[in-house]
């Protein structure tokens, strides 16, 4: 083929994946919506609800690292089409699943599936562009068709929930899945394998060992505060994962290369990336409860409202690989990071009467700040593991942001709930002072004490932002780049 054919395919290939990306990011946001109707036909208790959407988050984020694994050694692309055939079918028997335990159960395995698409996607994208300037393009495009799944999943679900059961959401994959499998074999690299290295079987049930009860940990004190249980888990995952590390050193054939964190700017990256989604899924989870708890939103018109931050996300990661060429990479991060911090500057100033308007500017700006580091961190991650090592690089890449996270939930929505608390509301949440208090008066105050601890979680992630950016431009002064645009894969900057 020559070298404008390959180019082609490649660019199509990569129009395929970013398919995946949308799909990878419109499935949680469409659950979400789809609860109300799971709930009336159903009727799962309310643990039960719960795991029906928490599930799927734990296995997709537990089952990453092992999976990249798995690519490097079978080739991304086979991995990505086993996974695209099982996350069809699941997807079919999700939607037409007779009870909750039997949903959950499915939902639990979709999980599993889901762990193959990011990671093969970014892994897959670094493959078909081996130019650094190219390759930083590419992924920047993923990360946009991520947060634009964000941005039309409740305009797609609720259309589906206004007119079908709510088994039509789950089954917005299958369309998706079949076009994988159609054209992935003929537009995808098989991708680089390890054939004859083995998987440690050790390592895979300590990284899931480290990574379940982590997220789980986690996402209850967000929920009910440090209970012993939650803190156990975090305590236990903590512990699990520092064996992993450890294992992975005295391996000739680890799963994930530790030594590639040696590198100053590979490991900034990964904290980069963790701590910047910190603080976005941190002020999406309050701003997400402030739109219905404090506005009085329906739950659709609230995810209407947050979805123009999806495209301060799809700007920023575009536009950060062009700024790359005259602009340091670690300048350009954090310039944006300095944007994200003036955005949540913005948000301490929301009060409960505040309008929409200011709520919109202060996302945006934040989306937007962040979007180069989530396209630009991501790219230094992938590009610098070797070839043969890209699959779990970027599934490590897939899997900071997905701890980060959950993190950013359970520490900022600890914050706003002790806030709240603090105040003496006589209520331990906002949900329960808005089902329970019928005096006017009594509620504006629990929402405006609600709002008080808005103020204190954006101006922490406001100094965080802030700190972020002072040492990523710090390190990139030292450095000829923190995000390489110019060195080849493989080779760490």
């Amino acid at each position: 083929m020559t070298t404008s054919e390959t180019s082609g395919r490649a660019w199509a290939g990569l129009a395929v994946l970013s398919v995946v990306a949308v799909l990878a990011s419109l499935e949680l946001t469409v659950t979400h919506l789809a609860l109300p109707a799971i709930d009336a036909d159903l009727r799962p208790s309310g643990t039960q609800l719960l795991w029906i959407v928490d599930v799927y988050a734990f296995l997709l984020a537990g089952s990453m690292l092992a999976l990249g694994a798995v690519g490097d050694r079978i080739g991304t692309r086979r991995l990505l089409m086993i996974g695209a055939g099982a996350y069809g079918v699941l997807s079919v028997v999700a939607a037409y699943a007779p009870s909750a335990g039997s949903l959950i159960a499915v939902r639990a395995l979709l999980g599993v599936a889901g762990a193959t698409l990011m990671p093969s996607t970014l892994s897959l994208t670094a493959a078909m562009f081996p130019d650094a300037r190219r390759r930083a393009v590419a992924v920047g495009i993923v990360v946009a068709s991520v947060a634009g799944g964000t941005a039309i999943g409740p305009l797609v679900g609720g259309a589906l929930l206004e007119r079908y059961w709510w088994g039509s959401v789950f089954l917005l994959g299958v369309p998706v899945m079949v076009l994988i499998l159609a054209l992935g074999p003929v537009l995808l690299p098989a991708g680089e394998r390890t054939a004859a290295a083995r998987i440690d079987v050790v390592s895979v049930v300590l990284s899931l060992g480290a990574v379940l009860p982590l997220v789980w940990g986690l996402k209850e004190i967000a929920a009910g505060g440090a209970g012993w249980p939650p803190v156990a888990a975090v305590a236990g995952g903590v512990v699990l994962g520092t064996v992993f590390v450890l294992r992975q050193r005295s391996l000739a054939d680890p799963v994930v290369d530790v030594r590639l964190f040696r590198d100053a700017g590979f490991s900034v990256a990964v904290a980069t990336l963790a701590i910047g989604i910190f603080v976005l899924w941190g002020a999406n989870y309050y701003l997400a409860q402030y739109l219905q708890l404090v506005q009085d939103l329906s739950p659709l018109r609230a995810g209407l409202w947050t979805a123009p931050s999806a495209a301060g996300v799809i700007v920023g990661s575009l536009l950060a690989p062009r700024l790359t060429r005259r602009i340091r990479p670690g300048v350009v991060i954090g310039a944006g990071l300095t944007v994200s911090a003036a955005g949540f500057a913005l948000l301490t100033q929301l009060t409960a009467s505040s309008s929409l308007g200011l709520l919109v500017a202060g996302s945006v700006t934040v989306s937007a700040g962040l979007g180069p580091m989530m396209a630009l961190a991501t790219d230094q991650v992938v590009g610098a593991a070797p070839p043969e090592r890209a699959g779990a690089a970027a599934a490590l890449s897939s899997m900071a942001p997905q701890l980060g996270g959950a993190l950013g939930i359970a520490v900022l929505g600890s914050v706003v709930a002790a806030v709240f608390r603090g105040a003496g509301t006589g209520a331990d949440t906002l949900g329960a002072a808005v089902a329970s208090v019928r005096d006017p008066d009594a509620l504006a105050v629990a929402r405006d004490a609600f709002t008080d601890g808005i103020t204190v979680a954006a101006t922490v992630s406001a100094l965080l932002a802030a700190v972020l950016a002072i040492s990523v431009v710090a390190l990139s002064a030292r450095r000829d780049s923190v995000v390489p645009t110019s060195r080849p894969r493989g080779r760490s900057a």
